[in-house]
């Protein structure tokens, strides 16, 4: 099994960096983060996509209080 990295873009994840598996690298999926450091629970969630220019790239596409 390969890794690769994948960037995140906006949210609280904006700039983090981190391991992407083969079998997670599908364009579409979608990945929840939840931030619960001091105040409320807030949900966001992410959308994978690949462009030959940047690679894998999770963008922001939503928020929860």
């Amino acid at each position: 099994m390969s890794t690769r990295n994948v960037r995140f873009v906006g949210g609280p994840l904006d700039g983090r960096v981190q391991d992407l598996r083969d079998h997670e690298a599908v364009a579409g999926r979608l990945l929840r983060h939840i931030h619960l450091h001091d105040g409320p629970k807030i949900e966001t969630q992410y959308e994978l996509h690949y462009t030959p220019e940047h690679g894998w790239v999770y963008h922001l596409c939503g928020t929860q209080p």
